[in-house]
């Protein structure tokens, strides 16, 4: 590997020489003969390097037969995946036809082609015979799409069979038992270690020390460390801690009010905070019975009549939805303040809502960071936005779904604060290690 791909028929050979020097784990991942294999490793480990080029080399074992490349999503197909392998075929100067429309690759050399789908939805992965296939980020996929795919590996001129994925540890899942912890046969995987990427180091350095002020510790150890933990057992909010998290929080003129909302109608439910650099404060909260947004505008005017500061507003994305009225959530919110005693208001209301994974994972770390640094504090009269964070649980024996039917009080004010942190803390622009390309 790591310098040339072969490929021989007809009495020929073809050798295609890459510029590629592979890690010791990516060595071994591309060494296995094995039918199914798998790439596991935190970030920064190369998967999406391995992928690639593994991709690319069973090209060149298979001569002019059709493999596949997969991801969990269109868009992470299209701006990692696909412009990763592209970005690797530029380079090297691998000639090759682009289908856009059908999203088919050709390679000029071998006329082989390769399929890019998005595998959310497996029952689309009927079809034609492969002579291989890879998933990218394999733990963001349904187990039946993996099988799916099991399924298409069978074109009886392939002259190697093989199906592949790469992936971050996340908790004991289907990966993990059938990768891991219970192997199938023909199945083998290569588990990459933290700090690995000699070559990511060399150009950042401190890399490694900078995710621990963005991740919380658990979330650190599972994404830089590549640790399979249970992540969503217990408490969701399990870094707040009262001595570190609770405190006398007043209003600084000089900053504006931003005021996040969760719509329901019993309870009425939002908090009321500031950010100041890296750091979240938390005022007040709202909550309030049996009431409509106007109440809820009407209680805010009272506890906060003016502050020429500004006003931003948070909420979830089905504010901006209409009501049976005709009116949405987010246009009474515009009418009622246009009077000008908060200075500019600003509406920051996402056009969906983030994954309750990722905006879960940014509260925890503004709680408290890997790095041991508490970022979000909250005033000790709310006391319901405190008994979220000590009472919000995730649903027996799921993997990821917060336990919202127990009590009807809770989960509202963590999650009008999640959007907030979401939009102001840079959860909205980027997220992991897919903001850009890592060898």
């Amino acid at each position: 590997m790591g310098g040339s791909h072969r490929e021989g028929g007809d009495g020929c050979e073809l050798v295609k020489e890459i510029g590629y020097k592979p890690l010791e784990s990516q060595k071994r991942f591309h060494g296995s003969k094995a039918r199914f294999k798998g790439f596991s490793g935190p970030i920064g480990s190369g998967k999406s390097a391995a992928l690639c080029q593994e991709a690319l080399r069973l090209t060149y074992e298979n001569p002019g037969r059709t493999g596949l490349i997969g991801a969990p999503t269109y868009p992470m197909l299209r701006d990692a995946t696909q412009a990763g392998l592209i970005e690797v075929l530029e380079a090297n100067e691998i000639r090759h036809e682009w289908n856009r429309s059908e999203n088919v690759l050709i390679l000029s050399d071998t006329r082989s082609r390769i399929l890019f789908r998005a595998v959310e939805e497996f029952e689309r992965l009927r079809g034609s015979n492969l002579a291989w296939f890879g998933v990218d980020e394999l733990t963001y996929t349904q187990e039946d799409s993996w099988l799916r795919l099991e399924g298409r590996l069978r074109d009886p001129r392939a002259k190697r069979l093989c199906g592949f994925g790469v992936w971050t540890p996340k908790g004991f899942d289907w990966v993990y038992e059938r990768f891991i912890a219970n192997r199938i046969e023909g199945y083998e995987t290569v588990i990459a270690s933290a700090f690995e990427n000699r070559f990511l180091l060399e150009r950042i350095p401190d890399y490694y020390e900078r995710l621990k002020s963005s991740y919380d510790p658990r979330f650190y150890e599972q994404e830089v460390l590549g640790k399979y933990l249970s992540m969503n057992a217990g408490r969701v909010y399990y870094a707040f801690e009262r001595e570190g998290n609770v405190g006398e929080v007043g209003v600084k003129e000089g900053l504006p009010l931003m005021w996040a909302l969760d719509f329901n109608v019993d309870p009425m439910c939002s908090v009321i905070a500031q950010v100041e650099g890296e750091r979240v404060q938390v005022v007040d909260e709202i909550v309030l019975g049996r009431a409509s947004t106007r109440d809820a505008c009407e209680e805010f005017v009272r506890r906060f009549p003016a502050h020429r500061s500004g006003l931003i507003v948070h909420a979830d994305a089905t504010g901006a939805r209409m009501q049976t009225s005709g009116t949405s959530d987010v246009t009474i919110l515009r009418e009622f303040f246009t009077t000008g005693e908060y200075g500019d208001v600003v509406f920051r209301i996402p056009v969906s809502n983030p994954a309750v994974r990722e905006r879960v994972m940014l509260t925890n770390a503004k709680l408290a960071s890997a790095a041991g640094a508490r970022m979000l504090t909250v005033d000790a009269r709310c006391r319901e936005l405190i008994k979220d964070f000590e009472q919000v649980v995730y649903k027996e024996g799921s993997a990821a779904v917060i336990e919202k039917d127990r009590d009807a009080k809770r989960t509202h004010l963590s999650d009008a604060l999640g959007y907030l942190i979401w939009q102001e803390c840079g959860g909205a622009r980027t997220v992991g290690e897919r903001g850009f390309r890592l060898i």
